[in-house]
C-alpha cells in the first residue's frame, strides 16, 4: 500500500508500449463493488481468494504491467504464478512513507486501525522479506520522483522486455 504501484504501472506501462492493469481495480469491475466492502461482507480470506483468481485471469494475458495488492504475495500459489508468468519489481517503500502517501485514503481495510502506521510497519515486518526473495528487481521508492522512478526501473530491465 502506497508504494506507488499504480502510479509507477500506468507510467511502466506507457513508456513500454504495453497495458496495465490494476488487480484491485479489475476486482472491483468484476464484483462491482470495493475492496473494502468485499472485506466486509467476505473477511480477509474471501477477498484473498478472489485476489488469487483475478491475478491468474490477468497473468494468463500478454503485453502488460499489472499492480499486485500488496498483499497478494503471502499466498505460496500466488507466488508461484507471479514467478512463473512474469517480471516481479518490488517498490521498496518505508512505511512513514506509506503512511506519508495514505494519509488521507480511509478506503483501505488493514489500515482501519487507530494505529495506522504500525499496522504498515507489521505488514512490511511480514511481507519485505517475501517481496525481496521474489523480486526480479527491487527498488528504493522513497521521496522519488514518478517519472524519474520508472525512467530507471527501465533502464534496468533485460533487452527483451523494453
Amino acid at each position: 500500500m502506497g508504494s506507488g504501484k499504480s502510479t509507477i504501472g500506468k507510467i511502466l506501462a506507457k513508456n513500454l508500449n504495453r497495458d496495465f492493469q490494476d488487480s484491485d481495480h479489475f476486482i472491483e469491475e468484476k464484483t462491482g463493488v470495493d475492496i473494502a466492502r468485499i472485506f466486509d461482507i467476505e473477511g480477509e480470506d474471501g477477498f484473498r481468494e478472489r485476489e488469487s483468481k483475478a491475478l491468474k485471469d490477468l497473468l494468463s494475458q500478454t503485453n502488460q504491467v499489472i499492480a499486485t495488492g500488496g498483499g497478494s504475495v503471502v499466498s505460496k500459489r500466488n507466488q508461484a504464478l507471479l514467478k512463473s508468468k512474469g517480471y516481479i519489481i518490488f517498490l521498496d517503500t518505508s512505511a512513514i512513507q506509506q503512511m506519508y502517501r495514505l494519509r488521507r485514503d480511509k478506503k483501505r481495510p488493514l489500515l482501519q486501525t487507530d494505529n495506522p502506521l504500525q499496522r504498515l510497519e507489521q505488514l512490511l515486518v511480514e511481507r519485505r522479506p517475501i517481496y525481496l526473495d521474489l523480486a526480479d528487481l527491487a527498488i528504493k521508492t522513497d521521496r522519488r520522483v514518478a517519472r524519474k522512478l520508472a525512467a530507471d526501473i527501465i533502464s534496468q530491465l533485460p533487452e527483451h522486455l523494453k
